[in-house]
Formats: structure tokens, sequence, C-alpha cells
């Protein structure tokens, strides 16, 4: 199988790190194309009116193609899929380990999640995969295993136009995280606002607030469910078009 590797956390971060050794020890191809810098809740954003700059990237692994790219991770896959950078059409586009859930309504913000959306939009298979903040090496080994593994089922059925696999992993230690879920977004809204201060020198000025407080979860949805030590899988997109043998195949 060969894999497109994206984040927003940057190249080099240990999420995407995790998820290249894991699939390089299974004999993967994979590319990787990931921000030079990081680039976390740049959304959806693409370059327009700039050069977007690439150098290659050392991985210290055999056979990985990796580029740093001086863009968003939409801009990643996009000049990944469409500047001429891979020999070989991929059979999954995977972003992660991205350090911080995209659950609930962080998807909406997630430069991650937009990477991933980016590849299916254009007509790729496409898996988003996220941990607690900082989580251990431990819970990103076990997390790349399980996102390896969901690609490689996601790659046994035809690709969905606008239909990401979003994968999160709790904060606990993995030899207790709760069984795998599919579990729906959470709809709960930030409660953050933002404060309004005077500068000297150049009028004014606002500074987000809050601790990234929201409403209450909601349950039977994603952070519900992580809230409780479980993996979830939520199926972002055109998800409603998959047959239940296509979902029996996903194992879900």
């Amino acid at each position: 199988m060969h894999i497109l590797l994206v984040n927003d956390d940057g190249i080099g971060a240990v999420g995407i790190m995790a998820l290249l050794e894991e699939a390089v020890s299974r004999g993967h191809t994979v590319t990787m194309a990931a921000p030079a810098t990081q680039q976390s809740a740049a959304s959806h954003r693409i370059t327009l009116t700039e050069p977007i700059l690439m150098k290659p990237y050392e991985t210290g692994l055999p056979g990985v193609e990796a580029f740093a790219i001086r863009g968003t991770p939409a801009d990643c896959v996009r000049v990944a899929l469409r500047g001429g950078l891979m020999q070989q059409r991929p059979d999954v586009v995977v972003s992660g380990i991205n350090n911080g859930y995209n659950a609930g309504m962080d998807v909406h913000y997630s430069g991650t999640v937009a990477a991933a959306m980016e590849g299916s939009m254009q007509g790729y298979r496409a898996v988003a995969s996220s941990i607690a903040w900082n989580a251990s090496p431990e819970g990103l080994r076990a997390l790349a295993a399980l996102t390896i593994d969901m690609a490689q089922r996601y790659s046994c059925i035809p690709p969905l136009p606008m239909c990401v696999m979003n994968i999160n992993a709790p904060v606990i230690p993995p030899d207790s995280w709760m069984p795998t879920v599919y579990a729906p977004l959470n709809v709960s809204a930030y409660q953050d606002g933002y404060e309004r201060r005077e500068s000297p020198f150049s009028g004014s000025y606002f500074w987000l607030t809050g601790s990234a407080e929201a409403e209450s979860h909601l349950e039977g949805t994603d952070q519900w469910y992580l809230a409780r030590g479980h993996v979830t899988v939520t199926m972002l997109g055109n998800f409603a078009s998959l047959s239940t043998q296509e979902w029996n195949a996903l194992g879900i």
C-alpha cells in the first residue's frame, strides 16, 4: 500500500514520525509531505498568491521520500498530489497523529482534518488521526498501529468523495483504552471569548480568553466516549453512501 502522510504540527513532529515508522515497519511505501512549520488550526486555507516553497526532508528511514513545504496542511496535500512530487498514486492519505483531540467542533478548525478532507476532495481515501495533548510515546505507537490498521481496511473499499475517517484516542495509557466505537460528532459550542485591549502604539486589539472550555458533552458523541476512555471513529462527509458490506469491511 502507498501512503501519503501529512499533518499540521509540522514535519518531524512526534505524531507523524510514529505513523511513518509504523507504516514502514509493515512494508508500506510512504511519501511524506508536511508543513515546514507549525500549522495548527489552519483549517482548510490554501495559498493563492504566494509561492509555495519546498525542500527535501531526511527522515533517516530508507526508501521514504519526504518534503517540507512552506504552506498549509491543505497546500501540502495539493502539492503532493497535483505538483508532481509523487511518482506513484497513493492508496490512502493519512493525516496526523495530531497533538490534541480533533473531536466535536474542533474538526472545523483543524488543519489535520482539513488535510485529510483535501485528500478526499481529490478522490482519495483519507484518514485523520489525533490523540490527547502531549500523549506518551506508548500512546503514540498504539494509535499509529491502530491508524495504519484502519487505513489498510479502508483501502479495501472504493474511495468516496468528501469522506474522511476521523480517529481519536484518549489520554489514558493504551493498555487501559476501552473498545473502539463509532460515534457522531459532539456539537457543543466553545464558551471562550475575546478581551478588547488598547495599545499606545497601534490602537485596539483583541486577546482570546478562556481555556478551550465548552458546553457539556452530549451523551453518545465522540467527546463523551473519549472522556470515558474509548477510542472513537467518526466518519465525516459523504459516509451515508457506504453500503453495509463496506461498513463491515471497516470493522467499526
